[in-house]
């Protein structure tokens, strides 16, 4: 699989998508510590509105969208916090492997700017996607990095509400149109998800029903996921919907993706 998956990357064909997973081993707060913040802006005890809330983020952030009329001073702590200057993004391994590796497209579903500043370190040009007019400044061999759930620079782009999810699973919005045309002709590799992440799972669903109705289904490229954790019964579902799991298994996933990394860098 290393070697099919080298192959591809080195005739840029194959897609980047880039999971919560990845920011968490630069030591950003985890969404427990969202709530937290959500619960002391609000003026509530954080175990009392974590039960209100199921410990469901979206149906919290929905409350603290409608209490307060905005996202605003939530996003402001969100980018400070998931910005901290003591941050080095030289020393993240990932990062830096992600660079040299060379993905013409990445996607993220990460809010943070962590992909951007590696490049910017690293002097490597690329464009910066987040909206329809994004995409009229593509340029031919420069990498594009999609900001699929949306942007610190543009609060109205942020998928954090229950709504804004909902809205997501349209699936079509100019993003969702241009993934669909993107993995058309590329393969996609996951890196940084988790096989309960419902957002991932229910996009290439879409997908693969949309390779169904085109009737050319078994032209559809293979695509890939990482994974520390085994789980042969959703190994299967993905298998059943053209993604193939590559398994390191580790207790400390950072240390797997970063074997994996090199040794795919190897292999391109």
């Amino acid at each position: 699989m290393l070697n099919e998956l080298g192959h591809l990357i080195k005739d840029n064909n194959v897609i980047l998508f880039v999971g919560s997973g990845i920011s968490k081993n630069l030591g950003l707060p985890t969404y427990g510590e969202l709530i937290d913040e959500m619960a002391s802006q609000l003026g509530f005890d954080p175990e009392v509105l974590n039960a209100w809330g199921n410990n469901d983020f979206l149906i919290l952030a929905e409350y603290y969208f409608h209490q307060k009329g905005s996202l605003g001073e939530l996003r402001s702590w969100m980018d400070r916090k998931w910005h901290n200057p003591n941050i080095d993004i030289g020393q993240s391994e990932i990062h830096k492997l992600i660079v040299e590796i060379g993905f013409p497209i990445i996607y993220t579903t990460n809010f943070d700017r962590w992909l951007e500043y590696a490049y910017d370190y690293y002097k490597k040009d690329y464009i910066k996607i987040t909206n329809m007019v994004d995409i009229a400044r593509i340029k031919e061999n420069v990498p594009q990095i999609i900001k699929f759930h949306g942007d610190f620079d543009h609060d109205s782009s942020i998928v954090l509400t229950e709504s804004s999810f909902f809205n997501r699973l349209d699936f079509e919005s100019p993003l969702d149109i241009k993934l669909r045309s993107d993995s058309l002709g590329k393969s996609i590799l996951f890196i940084g998800y988790s096989l309960s992440d419902i957002n991932i799972r229910y996009m290439l669903y879409k997908l693969q029903k949309q390779w169904e109705e085109s009737r050319y289904e078994s032209l559809r490229p293979n695509s890939y996921i990482f994974l520390v954790d085994p789980n042969p019964v959703k190994e299967r579902l993905l298998k059943e919907r053209g993604i193939i799991p590559i398994v390191y298994q580790n207790e400390e996933p950072g240390e797997a993706l970063v074997q994996f990394l090199k040794d795919l860098k190897q292999k391109v």
